[in-house]
Formats: C-alpha cells, structure tokens, sequence
C-alpha cells in the first residue's frame, strides 16, 4: 500500500500519453474515495479510458506507453483493448501498477467526469460522487470488503441528489438490498 501522492510522477506521466492521443479518461476506484472520503493508502491507480478513441490508435498508443516507460505484454494489452477489457501497466521506474479499464461499469461515466485537484497542482478528471459510489457497490458485490467502507465514505458528504441517484441506479442494477446493507454497517476500526 502506497501513499496516494507517491503515483504523482506515474500518473502524470500516463496522461502525457492519454493527452497526446485525445483518448478520454477520469480516475476511479480507490483515488475517489481518497477525493470523497477520507485520506487512505492505496496499492495502484485504475483509470476508465475511452476504449473506442484507444482502439483508434492502439499501435500508436501502446508504442508511446512503452516509450514512457510503462512495461506491459503488448499483445495482452492490444488485445484488452481491442475487447474492452483491463489490462495492467507497471511504471518501471517507480515500480508503481496503474489498471486501465476500457469499458465502463457504470453506463456513461465518463460524460459525468467532474475535475479535481488530485495533487497539489494537478487537477485531473474523476469519477463523479454517484459513479465513484455505484463502483465501489460492485466491487462490494464481488466480495471487496474495503470498497464497503469506501462506499459509506464517498456517501458521508453526498447531496440528496447523489444519494437519490446512487439509490436508483442501485435498484436498476439489484444491488439495492446490498446496498442498504452497507450502509447500516458501523464502521470498525480504521
């Protein structure tokens, strides 16, 4: 587990590239509950990417990668790409994982990106409170124990119209039970 600021030079480095190749993109997963929540270490940085401008330009993309620095199994990763999968990326000099997701879980996401300052000077794209929420409500439904109390973190500070919109998608999704379940929950020891 890493203290978030220490994937500054990683992240930046990535989005030199996403930029280069106008391939949208926002920071999800544990960076948002760090940005709604509270102040935690995390183990990488996962990222949704326009999986249809990353087609486009797959070679070119994947190339530029490597020449970042970035290591990876190129044929892995296109084909990742080319199914809209995830694949992961190891920043070789800091030893650091991103996980690059090319498809959204959440249906339209991306269009919800709000902006944040991630690092002093860095403001970059994100998951919206909702989405952040809806996210860690799958990760939970797949047995991840700490988006549980991610999810009730990203909450604490939600609008009624985030709370409302989390609620809906949740039942759309069947994950309402689930979802009341976890906030019931009292939080345990940090």
């Amino acid at each position: 587990m890493f203290p978030v600021e220490l994937f500054q030079p990683t992240l930046m480095k990535l989005v030199e590239v996403l930029n280069r190749f106008g391939i949208r993109f926002h920071l999800t997963g544990g960076i948002t509950a760090v940005a709604y929540g509270e102040p935690r270490m995390t183990q990488d940085l996962d990222l949704v990417l326009d999986g249809n401008a990353a087609l486009r330009h797959r070679d070119a993309f994947l190339s530029a990668l490597l020449e970042a620095g970035f290591h990876f199994e190129p044929r892995t990763a296109g084909d990742a790409i080319g199914r809209k999968t995830m694949f992961q990326i190891l920043d070789i000099d800091q030893a650091l994982k991103l996980d690059l997701y090319f498809e959204s879980s959440i249906p339209g996401e991306l269009d919800r990106s709000v902006m944040a300052e991630v690092f002093p000077g860095a403001t970059l794209p994100i998951a919206g409170r909702s989405d952040a929420a809806l996210s860690k409500l799958l990760w939970a439904a797949k047995g991840s124990h700490k988006s549980r109390r991610d999810l009730r973190q990203i909450l604490v500070r939600a609008s009624h119209e985030e709370s409302a919109t989390v609620r809906q998608m949740a039942t759309s999704m069947g994950l309402l039970e689930l979802l009341d379940t976890i906030l019931a929950e009292a939080e345990g020891p940090a």
